[in-house]
């Protein structure tokens, strides 16, 4: 099951070594209800992968500092760095080649890139 991210859980979560996934949702939201269920079958498959979710409504300071503009959004984020920055609902075939792209990253690229472009 994923894990309920809180603007004082976040940064911990995210920051670690290993791939994490985040959901941001609001129980008002219909594509957010409706992707809920791709989500949690993903981390239920993927148990070597952290899941998280923020409730954008209870974490407003946490949704606005992570420029969230429209929901869903999610985010993956591997040993600290974020990788994936997309809104919209997935299908779980999506879901599924987007877990295998993060896992099949070469990260010292990822941070060359990152250190090219801002330097």
């Amino acid at each position: 099951m994923p894990q309920e991210l809180t603007a004082q859980t976040f940064p911990e979560a995210v920051n670690k070594d290993g791939i994490v996934f985040v959901d941001f949702w609001a129980a008002w939201c219909g594509p957010c209800r409706s992707f809920a269920p791709t989500f949690e079958a993903a981390a239920t498959d993927n148990p070597d992968i952290t899941f998280g979710k923020v409730d954008t409504e209870a974490e407003q300071e946490l949704a606005a500092a992570a420029g969230i503009r429209s929901i869903p959004t999610l985010m993956a984020f591997r040993d600290g760095v974020l990788v994936f920055n997309q809104a919209g609902a997935l299908p779980r075939p999506a879901l599924d080649e987007l877990i295998g792209a993060v896992r099949g990253l070469d990260m010292d690229k990822v941070r060359q890139q990152l250190a090219s472009q801002q330097a």
